[in-house]
């Protein structure tokens, strides 16, 4: 219906007691699950849209990916393009750019007046052509 924010995020995150963590990384983000309880960790130097699409991504992971118990890490960026890899960036960009925003606005809009980079504009107008999303 709308785009998501970052207040939204963090709100997520509350309701699903994830903790969130922003630190000098050497990849984007990461999902982690240790002992029951979720992680999420972002890169503090991402600027702030690309800080956002990360978020919501390892917040796909929680949603989506989530093991029934033991540990597990799943990191933004890192490995080949798996299935579920693919699945958190969909989340992620149709979270932050839905279908209703991308359909009344240009690609040029995006960009120069909603605050998105051309990249994050064109995976997402690619979702759009490629699936209806």
């Amino acid at each position: 219906e709308r785009e998501l924010t970052e207040p939204d995020f963090y709100r997520l995150c509350r309701r699903f007691k994830i903790k969130v963590t922003e630190m000098p990384l050497t990849t984007g983000g990461f999902y982690y699950r240790v002992m029951g309880r979720d992680f999420i960790a972002v890169d503090s130097r991402l600027p702030r849209e690309k800080k956002l699409l990360v978020l919501f991504h390892e917040l796909g992971h929680f949603l989506f990916h989530t093991p029934e118990s033991g540990a597990t890490a799943n990191f933004h960026g890192v490995g080949r393009r798996t299935r579920i890899e693919c699945e958190a960036d969909v989340f992620a960009l149709c979270s932050l750019i839905p279908k209703k925003l991308i359909e009344s606005k240009t690609a040029q809009e995006l960009i120069e007046v909603e605050g998105f980079t051309p990249e994050i504009v064109a995976e997402r107008l690619a979702l759009l052509e490629r699936y209806g999303l």
